[in-house]
């Protein structure tokens, strides 16, 4: 399975497609908007993620805090101070690629999803909280674009409804995000397993957006399986806003960067085909074979007691001994010196 986003293949053999989620974390200051592109072009970030969102076709005006936000005075009021001003996605965009990156964002009304594709926005982020829409996701399904939906609060049921969606739309394009809709979430709720569960449940390409503090638990997702990993960012944490605290900061997004692609070359292809090149002086030196235990005089006939396995490797196979037993040493061989074909 493999899905192209903007330049980038993702999927089965490729590396993971890392997003920075910036999300409203640009507290609605275009210049800062920009800093934090050129902070995540900086750190080798695949993609730069934004969300475009209006708080009254989003959000309704009696709704209740959650209990992580308590503190502001009103959900609908904060959401309407972290809208992002849609005149500003192109310019964002065009920067955006000018630094490598792809640009992303999570829209969350019709009106969004046309402004994306006006600007021809390579594919859509649908929002945990945002898949029990199936309108949304339909109108976001018939783009014809990959569509990464994030399964955070979700059952299988859920999952299966948006996935279905998309199909009938002819929109296969799908990967499914592993989430859990805590800010931040703890690590031993983060269900890496189902990032393979998903896969083979669903035929899907699977990965996972972490709210979790540090980069443990993104970096062990990769080992899951992960071919998408999305993580809040931040330029500081003390910033004002929601999801700044929770974020990670430039140069722990790059350590982050740096450590999955360190392990995604460790993961290699599960083939056991004996030494690698690196490995042969090893095998050849450190490796046991077959030693003489005591001086073998030419004619003798070698038994058990004669022989002793030690390193190095130059010597006939451990395996092999019972092909030696009963034959006779063609020189003398003094003890300790292992014993090749030609010697007997």
């Amino acid at each position: 399975m493999k899905i192209k986003i903007g330049n980038k293949y993702i999927g089965d053999n490729y590396p993971s497609f890392i997003i920075a989620e910036v999300g409203s974390n640009h507290n609605q200051d275009f210049d800062l908007a920009i800093k934090h592109i050129d902070a995540v072009a900086e750190a080798g970030a695949d993609a730069v993620k934004f969300q475009t969102f209006k708080a009254d076709k989003h959000i309704s005006k009696y709704a209740d805090m959650p209990n992580y936000l308590e503190g502001y005075e009103s959900i609908h009021g904060l959401i309407k101070s972290l809208e992002l001003n849609r005149g500003w996605q192109k310019h964002l965009k065009e920067y955006a690629e000018s630094k490598g990156l792809i640009f992303l964002s999570s829209p969350c009304d019709n009106e969004a999803v046309d402004g994306l594709e006006e600007i021809d926005a390579p594919a859509h982020k649908v929002a945990s909280f945002d898949l029990p829409d199936l309108d949304l996701i339909r109108y976001i399904a018939k783009t014809q674009k990959p569509v990464l939906l994030s399964t955070g609060l979700a059952d299988w049921m859920e999952i299966q409804r948006a996935i279905d969606v998309c199909r009938e739309e002819g929109n296969e394009k799908i990967i499914l995000l592993q989430c859990t809709s805590l800010y931040p979430a703890p690590a031993h709720l983060s269900n890496l397993k189902s990032i393979q569960i998903m896969r083979d449940m669903y035929s899907t390409i699977t990965g996972y957006s972490d709210h979790t503090l540090g980069d443990n638990i993104a970096i062990a997702s990769v080992v899951m399986g992960a071919s998408v990993i999305e993580k809040h960012f931040t330029l500081d944490r003390n910033l004002p806003g929601p999801d700044h605290v929770f974020a990670i900061e430039p140069p722990e997004l790059k350590k982050m960067i740096e450590k999955i692609r360190e392990v995604e070359s460790a993961i290699g292809d599960g083939s056991k085909t004996g030494p690698r090149d690196e490995e042969k002086d090893m095998y050849n030196k450190v490796r046991r074979s077959i030693h003489a235990s005591c001086d073998i005089k030419a004619g003798e006939t070698i038994t058990e007691k004669m022989l002793i396995s030690k390193r190095p490797g130059f010597g006939i196979p451990i395996y092999l001994k019972e092909y030696i037993l009963g034959r006779k040493a063609k020189q003398d061989i003094k003890q300790d010196q292992w014993i090749t074909w030609s010697q007997i």
